[in-house]
């Protein structure tokens, strides 16, 4: 899915920045480099004076952010001689594992729960190759599982509990700021398994500590801002769900792992965690692609939707500058996209005036 041939790879691209040495090989697919796209028509749908930014982690290469901290674990996992992954996935993480352990030519097993994965994600994560192990649980059931198998088989785990994955993700945090020239005032994410709020906010420290007796180098850090699915909000209620649910997939996750992390984030950052319905997150989702061309699963949305709701209230002040992350690409998961475009195809008779009045009839 990535579009962006002239990236290397965030491992060469930050190589000064992670924990690597010039002796390390990569195993990479040119991950990294996504877009940073300007909204235009959304601000103004909305009426509020703001700068708002989509940060499209979507065109990673296996369609989702999980590429970032996938290119590190697996190269560090091959580094130490591991010659298999395990992970628990909601449908990214297993796509991220099962392809870069493709391209490391190890094996991936991944535990993902049985009949709530996203129909794309499940398609890649078999085409592959990965050993795919269907548990009639949730995500929390299957993490429980990794973490106990790992401690008696010869596999590395490359969940988000792997620190790897985190050095990985917070490159997103250094393109940001390269691309916008500094850090914007809110930095607006989807929540699940909450990694990557975690890496975001070590990326922009970093960065901005870095930029400290640097003149040249302007950087500061943004507020965080984690928006959960109603039905899946742990850090919203502050306490575990044990069964959590929404059209989101991909955060549809009660028992969140980075769970210390991701509360130092907010509490440093001075942000703020909140809830969206599934029923606002699709709302949304269809506004974006609609208005702006740009097509993300329904959890990404909730970073926008979350955003708009705190905008309008003025939780989020006019005139800031907000870059929502969309964790991935619409495409991961198509049944849940065609079932609310209520605009279907029509069929017509191979002619010229039969396709005139399919024309004029919606003009």
């Amino acid at each position: 899915m990535s579009t962006n041939n002239s990236f290397s790879g965030i491992i060469d691209h930050y190589a000064s920045r992670l924990p690597v040495s010039e002796a390390m090989k990569p195993v990479s697919l040119g991950e990294g480099g996504t877009p940073l796209i300007k909204l235009r028509n959304i601000p103004r749908l909305v009426g509020k004076d703001i700068e708002l930014y989509v940060k499209y982690e979507g065109l990673n290469p296996t369609g989702s952010f999980k590429d970032r901290g996938m290119t590190l674990a697996v190269t560090k996992a091959v580094e130490e001689g591991s010659e298999a992954i395990i992970c628990a996935s909601t449908g990214n993480t297993s796509a991220a594992a099962a392809a870069y352990a493709a391209r490391a030519g190890i094996t991936a097993f991944v535990l993902i729960p049985e009949g709530k994965i996203a129909l794309g994600k499940l398609a890649q994560t078999l085409m592959y190759g990965a050993v795919v192990i269907q548990i009639r649980g949730n995500f929390d059931d299957g993490m429980r599982l990794v973490k106990e198998v790992a401690g008696k088989a010869p596999v590395t785990i490359v969940n988000s509990i792997n620190p790897y994955r985190i050095e990985g993700q917070k490159t997103a945090a250094f393109e940001i700021v390269d691309q916008l020239g500094g850090a914007p005032d809110f930095h607006c994410l989807p929540v699940g398994n909450a990694g990557n709020i975690t890496a975001y906010w070590k990326g922009y420290s970093e960065y901005a500590s870095e930029s400290q007796g640097h003149p040249s180098v302007t950087s500061s850090c943004p507020i965080m801002v984690g928006y959960q699915a109603a039905g899946s909000a742990p850090f919203v209620i502050g306490g575990m769900v044990d069964h959590p649910e929404t059209v989101a997939t991909a955060i549809r996750i009660g028992h969140p792992q980075s769970w210390d992390l991701a509360w130092l984030a907010q509490k440093e950052s001075g942000g703020w965690f909140d809830k969206v319905e599934d029923d606002e997150i699709l709302r949304v989702q269809k506004m974006l692609a609609e208005n702006e061309g740009v097509f993300c699963e329904p959890a990404s949305a909730a970073s926008l939707a979350g955003a708009l709701h705190d905008i309008e209230s003025g939780k989020i002040p006019e005139e800031s500058s907000i870059v929502c992350t969309l964790t991935g690409n619409g495409l991961k998961d198509p049944d849940t996209a065609i079932k609310q475009c209520h605009i279907q195809p029509v069929t017509i008779e191979p002619e010229l005036d039969a396709v005139k009045r399919a024309i004029l009839d919606r003009l």
